[in-house]
């Protein structure tokens, strides 16, 4: 009788990684976390941080989040939860046709994103108005490390944690870095498609709600990424592999590998910039994203004069913790709906409640 023990699931998994990832691809084996821990016998090391992330209550409430419209009356409006899936279907898509690791890919696709404030950018602007040096990015990474699990975090990997970090973006570009360029070429395709996500998709929602008509949109850029929602993706994600494909085989590890062609940049761009001048800024001057501002304002500053009146299981997750970062840690966990529960309940006279 063979008394040898089979092989763990998870190294079959990583040799299957050896013989079809690519040579520049990251490698799921020996990546290293924040703390040592025995390794799944039935999952590699991403696939554990994936699933991490889908489990955690930072994950499960992006779906009461702001994408770009607040509280908007249909329902096929994209939320931040919706904004994730399809950053992170897009980044499958790209990494599987360029033999990089999916699995490194979609935690960092689905994690992206969970440090977002309520109401968009806008609580993001708000927050770091009141809070200053608050980005959305370091939050997300906060949230991972330090926020979930009681305060105990989820324990990610590097490269996971790396693609968090690095996946913003400046005003200036689709491609323009804020935090310097991801690591691995996986966080770099997180990073790119989360542009091609939202300039599509804020566009997609805009002409839902009214604000555009396909008219207003110059023809050329249309002529060059396409006439529907499908064809401009499909253009882009083509673009982005016939581009990053000798970008892949040649570079030197750590440099940016995953790109757009100048000229599909260029007019991706145009189409962002277009997006800022008639869609992103005309909605910040509205009186209600006004109002949204200051009601996360009025939520930080409220919980900073009355720390007592943050949950204690929050608390005492972040002990040690500044009464002002914990304020802002508080509020920017919150769904939009929370947060104009929390502004209502404290700031509404409560004797209203007994009036007929």
């Amino acid at each position: 009788m063979n008394t040898r023990p089979a092989t763990p699931i998870r190294e079959l998994l990583e040799l299957r990684e050896d013989s079809w990832l690519h040579p520049a691809a990251t490698r799921s084996r020996g990546a290293a976390r924040q703390r040592a821990e025995p390794e799944c016998p039935y999952r590699t090391a991403f696939q554990r941080d994936r699933d991490r992330v889908i489990h955690s209550k930072a994950f499960r409430r992006l779906k009461h989040k702001t994408q770009v419209f607040i509280a908007p009356s249909g329902d096929h409006f994209r939320t931040r939860l919706t904004h994730t899936l399809e950053v992170t279907q897009i980044a499958r898509t790209i990494g599987r046709a360029l033999r990089l690791n999916e699995d490194l890919i979609e935690a960092i696709g689905l994690a992206h994103d969970l440090g977002h404030t309520p109401f968009g950018h806008t609580g993001e602007r708000a927050l770091a108005a009141v809070f200053p040096g608050f980005r959305h990015n370091e939050q997300s990474l906060r949230v991972v490390d330090r926020i979930e699990r009681d305060g105990q975090g989820l324990n990610l990997t590097e490269p996971v944690r790396d693609g968090i970090l690095r996946h913003s973006k400046t005003v200036d570009s689709i491609a323009s870095p804020v935090a310097g360029w991801p690591r691995t070429p996986e966080g770099q395709v997180v990073k790119i498609s989360d542009g091609i996500a939202y300039i599509n998709h804020d566009l997609d929602d805009a002409l839902r709600a009214g604000i555009l008509k396909l008219d207003d949109i110059p023809r050329d850029i249309l002529e060059t990424l396409g006439w529907s929602h499908g064809e401009r993706i499909h253009r882009l994600v083509a673009d982005v592999i016939a581009t990053s494909q000798p970008l892949l085989d040649t570079a030197e590890p750590g440099t940016p590998v995953i790109r757009l062609s100048p000229q599909m940049e260029e007019i991706a761009n145009r189409l962002r910039r277009f997006l800022f001048d008639r869609v992103y800024e005309p909605l910040n001057q509205l009186e209600s994203t006004r109002k949204a501002e200051r009601i996360i304002q009025f939520l930080f500053e409220y919980y900073v004069e009355h720390p007592d009146a943050v949950p204690d299981d929050f608390r005492s997750a972040l002990a040690g913790e500044s009464v002002e970062r914990i304020a802002a840690d508080y509020v920017a966990s919150m769904t939009d709906r929370f947060a104009l529960a929390c502004f209502e309940s404290i700031w509404m006279p409560r004797f209203w409640s007994f009036l007929g």
